[in-house]
């Protein structure tokens, strides 16, 4: 059984919230907490998933449109601590931008995300889904984009 994602809603927001990330990721990556609370002050352009195997909450991540570039954003994307190394990344990631396909737009989309330039296994995660570094540095994170079609 492959991953699914699930809009956060007061059925399973407390869920996100006991998602952990492993040692050490915490400078990679925010926790659902404060991403919950973002998504909250930007309602009207963010989504946030879970993202499940089965009926259990594995992950995190969140989907929003940037109206001024414009673009979908995904922002701060993680699997688990007890889930990681199954794929589980790889997949949700595949699924985010299957919904963004679903969204209005033109022919093509620009879809950004922003990585820690130390955090090599979710750098090859993007790259190996067609995301290129623009050369965008802020701070120890670089800009990564993917141009998409819809589908039609």
């Amino acid at each position: 059984m492959g991953v699914t994602l699930q809009k956060i809603c007061e059925e399973n927001f407390l869920d996100a919230f006991h998602l952990k990330l492993a040692e050490g990721q915490d400078r990679f990556v925010s926790h659902p907490i404060r991403s919950l609370a973002q998504a909250y002050v930007y309602y009207h352009q963010c989504t946030p998933f879970g993202i499940y195997h089965g009926d259990k909450m594995i992950g995190y991540v969140m989907v929003i449109y940037d109206y001024d570039v414009p673009e979908y954003d995904i922002w701060h994307m993680m699997i688990d601590e007890s889930e990681q190394e199954h794929g589980y990344g790889t997949e949700a990631l595949q699924k985010v931008l299957d919904y963004i396909r679903t969204k209005p737009f033109g022919d093509s989309t620009r879809v950004a995300l922003t990585c820690n330039q130390e955090n090599n296994c979710a750098r090859k995660m993007y790259q190996n889904a067609g995301f290129r570094p623009t050369g965008v540095v802020d701070g120890d994170e670089e800009e990564y984009v993917l141009m998409i079609s819809s589908e039609k």
